[in-house]
């Protein structure tokens, strides 16, 4: 496992959830997706997100339009266990 502190933290939108900053990123092999912990802009919590819901902020100067909407994802099965 590497936990990597982000210096500066890295503007990102979470699907469904928000803007934030994500502060470090969770690597735990080649297995699960990479976790980005990222502090939310609207109420200020900290989350642990995987890396299909990230998507980086909107910025005009390196030519990343906003979109409406991001793209959906696929849906993962619930696994029984």
């Amino acid at each position: 496992m590497a936990f990597t502190q982000l210096d500066p933290p890295i503007p990102l939108h979470v699907v469904d959830h928000g803007s934030g900053f994500a502060i470090a990123v969770i690597d735990y092999g080649q297995e699960f997706d990479l976790l980005w912990v990222v502090g939310m802009d609207d109420g200020g919590e900290v989350w642990c997100v995987p890396n299909p819901q990230v998507r980086l902020q909107a910025n005009y100067s390196m030519g990343r339009q906003k979109k409406s909407r991001p793209p959906a994802l696929p849906k993962i099965a619930a696994v029984a266990g």
